[in-house]
């Protein structure tokens, strides 16, 4: 009798698991806006319709320039409050609302718990999420690889090169950069000193690694051994977003005092714009040429027209 009831206790457990299996979702993408009329139909947002919005502590953003969108990532509520609420939005580059939740619209098949940096390369999106590098197609928004950093508390900034190796800063004890490389191998680029919260990271014209820090006004350069080999300092501290144009001009946002600098080789850092709210993780529109800048709990996106 025993061992009957085991048996059917298994059996229960495992049609269970199958249950469970066939009920899972496959990832799906959030449409672009509309709604749905009387008729039952799907109808886009009229052409006459500007959207604004539909953040939720937009920590950085990038620029898809096939279709001309910039990408926000948006790190949800916190963790203790509700875990995989991050989501990313796409904004026309007039800042209205192309699609409120691209990544995200369900969570069927997707983890996306806080995240909060952003990077392009080759096709793929690129997030920082606590402890977890996550990969996303770029057209699609399907979920890819992700990389689990060990001992990572606080995974922020990140940028890939060409090759597909990562590098992503730890802005919390261990204070670090990690290298990830495109078959997920992960070990410690750079750590401690000079290093203070390391936060905003790029990739320079020559291959070097940037990064900018929370804790002071430094912008340091180091060779892709991890050698320091520059160091130069932005007009404020309290440092997160880091946009390096091709010519070498560096564009350093300081999230604690709301100003941008401006970095062109060989001169000091002059001050382009101040007065913006937590301004954090910006991004660079080629295209329009204008930097983008996410506004964290301020849930709003300021924009910085550059000079031609």
């Amino acid at each position: 009798m025993m061992r009957s009831l085991a048996a059917m206790g298994c059996a229960a457990m495992l049609f269970g698991s199958t249950a469970f299996a066939q009920n899972q979702k496959e990832f799906q993408a959030g449409k672009p806006l509309g709604s749905v009329n009387e008729a039952g139909e799907f109808v886009p947002l009229s052409g006459n319709v500007k959207v604004y919005g539909s953040f939720r502590f937009a920590e950085s953003c990038t620029f898809d320039a096939d279709r001309n969108l910039i990408v926000v990532m948006n790190a949800g509520v916190p963790q203790d409050q509700q875990e995989n609420d991050g989501y990313v939005s796409l904004l026309n580059p007039d800042g209205s609302v192309h699609t409120t939740k691209w990544i995200g619209a369900t969570r069927d098949g997707l983890t996306l718990n806080h995240p909060l940096g952003s990077a392009i390369q080759n096709g793929v999106l690129y997030a920082a999420d606590i402890d977890t590098v996550r990969t996303f197609d770029l057209k699609t928004g399907k979920p890819g690889k992700s990389f689990h950093v060990d001992g990572a508390t606080f995974l922020n900034g990140i940028a890939v090169t060409n090759d597909g190796t990562i590098y992503v800063s730890n802005t919390r004890p261990p204070e670090c950069v990690y290298q990830i490389t495109a078959a997920g191998e992960v070990s410690t680029f750079v750590n401690g000193k000079p290093l203070i919260n390391p936060n905003g990271v790029a990739i320079d014209q020559d291959g070097n690694v940037v990064v900018v820090n929370v804790g002071d006004n430094n912008v340091l350069t180091f060779d892709r051994t991890g050698k320091l080999v520059r160091t130069e300092q932005t007009v404020e501290g309290g440092n997160d977003g880091l946009i390096i144009l091709a010519d070498g001009t560096k564009y350093v946002s300081s999230v604690r005092f709301g100003s941008v600098s401006e970095i062109r080789p060989g001169q000091k850092a002059k001050m382009i714009a101040s007065g913006i709210p937590s301004a954090a993780s910006m991004g660079y529109d080629s295209k329009q040429k204008q930097l983008v800048i996410p506004m964290n709990n301020h849930n709003a996106m300021a924009f910085i027209k550059l000079a031609e």
